[in-house]
């Protein structure tokens, strides 16, 4: 199978037989294995060292693979991932409030609102239990409570407390651990880390993965990597919106690349917004700073009731404030999952409620929290955040609302992988957020942090088996083939492509134009004409892009501006399939929010006759990209309406 085949790949996501609940166990207990005196044969290329890639390189290289690590940054530890802050869940129990597997598996699907594969979700909450061990034993510190037993919380989307938190720095003491792992596997000789190197593209030779083409940051120069298996863990690409929550060295490059070496892209437009971000407050912002869902187990969101209100918060009192998330959602409150709080928030902000300098925020309140808890409680649980607050704004939550909007934050979409973290292109896998696998059309929190360290420590180096095995006596590929010479040849073309423009316009200023059109046209919700018009801006933009861009410098070189522009460059293709899959998926669901597809009370209206599917798009040359389909079956969870009410 090849792939030029993605029909036959759709087909057969190879999701083991039997019962729900016994599929990982059969998989494991036949899936392929390769001796311990063969895998130090074997090499494995990581491309990303955040937590799935980090993961995945301590523990395949635990396992006896030589594995190659690449860092774009000049440390593993500076990973995007330290950006998290929540928390990361588990289906332990500990709290006896009758959670369970089966429990994390229903919330997950219904939080993607019946968009994503039975089988993955329900393995992601059966290895929750196992990853928590494993990250104590990684010396993470977690909170406990004072009889020392790990403390939960409770996020949005749930209504039992799984998630597990190091007060505001979870996605950081993750990941400390995890990379104290992988420095343990770079000791013992049998991981080597790259670090300052972007990879540009993925070598495809006769259908299958064989290496990578990285530029090295500090010199600019090409290098050509080889290896039996390559993995992308490089996170996902909100950085489109120009301002999202996502650091902004965040980029899409090496999976849009993939995508066009001919791995399948699933559901680019299912983008989720995050409801606890800080408001934008100029134009000078190039980024929004993310404040944790966590926040919402004791704040409060409300707006004034009387639109264009622009009296201090103090000054209104409770019988003009509106509570609305509570009001709306009586079941879960302020805990709804994010797609539905943020089309909340926008929908009050779009209709004059917004608060703040520019309107275009909502309050999130604790006074009530520190009435009932006192202050020493809430500095407790949340005193990072709350310092971090008054670092950026200068105003006191403790003493007065914090002021929050929706912002891009995550992508559901990303590569198409089957069950066992394959895409379309044989030897290519994709792990973390840059697959699309677990999370359907909305991310529950503290889901991110989990798919990362689930995919790389426990599924990737059991199902790595069935490429390793095949590849068994096979010497490392040649960096010397002409599939190697032609990807480094066309890498090439286009950086100096870019240079030769000569025009005026700096890249970022495309960026912000791009950011713009997708913010308005395709961001927390989406119309028809709406849509058409934004694929017909991209393009008018793109073009305009190759004729005025300015890259100053060279090609050959360090070279900062010319990194930037490649990256927008590949955010102008992606931006055009992530609004027509918007545009063709005629319904609502999830994030994906379609204003002609909704119920008469605001909710979203799924079609599930005719988009019960993982929408899939292969490249076709510039602007063109063909669609198929792998279709979703529910025989645990029947389909259901999606009510948090």
């Amino acid at each position: 199978m090849t792939a030029l085949d993605p029909a036959a790949r759709l087909s057969d996501p190879r999701v083991p037989d039997g019962p729900l609940a016994d599929k990982w166990a059969h998989y494991q207990s036949t899936c392929p294995l390769v001796s311990a005196a063969n895998k130090k044969t074997l090499t494995v290329l990581v491309v990303g060292t955040g937590l799935a890639g980090s993961s995945a390189a301590a523990a395949l290289a635990e396992a006896g693979y030589q594995v190659v690590s690449f860092c774009i940054q000049d440390s593993p530890r500076r990973a995007h991932s330290v950006a998290a802050q929540g928390g990361i869940n588990a289906a332990k129990n500990y709290q006896n409030d009758s959670d369970s597997v089966f429990r994390m598996f229903v919330d997950t699907l219904k939080g993607g609102d019946f968009r994503s594969r039975e089988a993955d979700v329900y393995r992601l909450a059966e290895c929750s239990g196992a990853l928590i061990d494993q990250a104590v034993a990684q010396g993470v510190p977690f909170a406990r409570e004072y009889g020392g037993s790990l403390k939960n919380r409770s996020f949005g989307g749930v209504q039992v407390r799984r998630t597990f938190y190091a007060r505001g720095q979870t996605g950081q003491q993750l990941l400390l651990g995890a990379v104290s792992a992988l420095h343990r596997q770079v000791a013992a000789g049998r991981v080597t880390v790259h670090t300052r190197h972007d990879v540009l593209d993925v070598v495809v030779d006769e259908g299958r993965a064989v290496g990578l083409v990285a530029r090295n940051l500090d010199t600019g120069a090409l290098e050509r990597h080889s290896g039996h298996a390559v993995v992308l863990a490089t996170g996902g690409y909100a950085t489109l919106y120009y301002l999202s929550t996502m650091a902004a060295g965040c980029n899409a490059t090496a999976l849009w690349r993939a995508h066009k070496r001919g791995a399948l892209l699933a559901c680019p437009s299912w983008t989720q917004f995050h409801p606890t971000s800080l408001p934008q407050t100029g134009p000078h912002q190039s980024k929004l700073t993310l404040m944790s869902e966590s926040l919402r187990n004791d704040g409060r969101i409300w707006v004034p009731r009387a639109p264009g209100d622009g009296r201090p918060p103090d000054d209104i009192p409770d019988s003009e404030r509106d509570y609305f998330l509570e009001r709306r959602y009586p079941a879960f409150g302020n805990l709804v999952p994010r797609d539905i709080a943020s089309r909340a928030l926008r929908e009050r902000i779009v209709a004059g409620h917004g608060v703040g300098p520019l309107s275009n925020a909502v309050y999130l309140d604790f006074r009530d929290a520190l009435a009932e808890h006192g202050r020493g409680v809430i500095e407790s649980r949340y005193r990072n955040l709350f310092r971090m607050y008054h670092q950026i704004t200068g105003i006191d939550a403790y003493t007065q609302p914090m002021k929050i909007s929706p912002a891009a934050h995550f992508s559901m979409g990303g590569l198409w992988v089957d069950y066992e973290l394959c895409t379309t292109v044989p030897g290519l896998f994709a792990i973390g957020e840059c697959n699309y696998s677990v999370h359907g059309a909305n991310r529950l929190g503290a889901n991110s942090l989990l798919q990362a360290c689930v995919d790389g420590s426990f599924i990737l180096p059991v199902t790595l088996g069935r490429t390793m095995s095949a590849r068994v006596g096979q010497p490392r590929p040649a960096t010397d083939s002409p599939a190697f010479e032609a990807c480094e040849a066309a890498v090439r073309a286009r950086l100096e492509r870019l240079v030769a423009v000569g025009g005026r316009t700096p890249s970022r200023d495309f960026h912000r134009a791009l950011g713009s059109i997708l913010s308005e046209r395709c961001g927390v919700s989406r119309e028809r004409s709406q849509l058409e018009s934004a694929i017909a801006e991209i393009v008018e933009l793109r073009e305009r892009f190759w004729r005025e861009v300015g890259v100053p410098g060279g090609a050959a070189g360090v070279n900062a501006e010319l990194e930037r522009a490649g990256r927008v460059a590949d955010f102008l293709e992606l931006g055009e399939l992530v609004c027509r899959d918007a545009l063709r998926r005629e319904e609502s669901c999830g994030a994906h929010f379609r204003v002609e597809h909704q119920r008469p009370d605001g909710g979203a209206q799924r079609d599930d006759a005719r988009f019960a599917h993982v929408s899939c798009w292969a490249h076709a040359g510039e602007g063109a990209a063909v669609h198929h389909a792998e279709p979703l079956r529910f025989e645990a969870v029947p389909l259901q309406d999606r009510s948090y009410r």
